[in-house]
């Protein structure tokens, strides 16, 4: 289905890999300029280059989205390489509790360092304020605007073990809902993909790796489980299942959609 995305300056953070790299490059499928965000370099520059030779357009934009004054500087940079402003944001940059030990579980609240509470809500919550203030004035501006958070089921129903996370992302949710509030006013729209699992190419071993098959891997046929479509198709959700998904929202065919969070992974949650 063409989108009609032809026009649209799209930033997406966190574009370097996995989800954010998949939603790159089919927002540049469907017309859209991209501005590749990411805090690494190289990676940034990988996916321009692959955009480049499908034939679209697109930017690298790496910077900390965690400081403020890099997301301002990115934002103008990008407005001026386009010759437009930000129309199309998705917040998809964030990051998880570490575990304690490679394949182990992450603590539980009461035993989670200080400063790894930091970590969670700057780059989850801070860094999508950030952007959300960088990039609103210009499309109050043209009365035009998507702004797409990527954010994760941990956030609609808890999930132990992941209580700063859970957090974080239940509170990108409901600012995403007092946003459209604010803004539907200027014909912008703000909406939240919820995740699950996601199994891409950044993940090398265990049950995420995209190389993980319930015959070569004991945990993931426990983990498809927890997901009633990964059970009747036999594998965990990937970045181009995604990806459509925030090319809709961003497209006019979601007009009326705003305010939402809607759940992309498979009935992990069904709320």
């Amino acid at each position: 289905m063409k989108l009609g995305l032809n026009g649209q300056i799209a930033l997406v953070t966190g574009g370097g890999q996995g989800v954010g790299r998949q939603i790159c490059l089919e927002l540049a499928a469907e017309g859209a300029r991209v501005v590749v965000n990411d805090l690494f370099a190289e990676r940034a520059h990988a996916v321009v280059a692959e955009i480049a030779a499908a034939g679209g357009q697109a930017w690298a934009a790496p910077a900390d989205i965690t400081r403020q004054e890099e997301v301002a500087a990115m934002v103008e940079q990008a407005a001026q390489h386009f010759g437009g402003p930000v129309t199309v944001l998705v917040n998809n940059a964030g990051i998880i509790p570490e575990r304690r030990e490679k394949g182990g579980r992450t603590p539980a609240f009461v035993d989670m360092p200080v400063a790894d509470w930091a970590k969670i809500v700057n780059l989850n919550v801070y860094g999508t304020l950030h952007c959300c203030h960088a990039v609103l004035p210009g499309m109050v501006q043209s009365r035009h605007g998507r702004i797409i958070n990527i954010i994760s089921e941990a956030g609609r129903i808890g999930e132990a073990n992941m209580a700063v996370y859970s957090g974080a992302k239940a509170a990108i949710a409901g600012f995403a809902k007092a946003l459209a509030r604010e803004h539907g006013r200027h014909a912008i729209t703000v909406n939240s993909v919820a995740l699950g699992a996601v199994s891409h190419e950044g993940i090398k071993d265990g049950p995420l790796s995209i190389h993980a098959t319930v015959e070569n891997n004991e945990l993931l046929g426990k983990m498809l489980n927890a997901y009633p479509i990964s059970k009747g198709v036999g594998r965990l959700s990937r970045p181009d299942d995604v990806s459509g998904v925030v090319a809709f929202l961003a497209s006019e065919r979601a007009l009326f959609i705003t305010g939402q969070t809607l759940g992309a992974s498979g009935g992990f949650a069904m709320v």
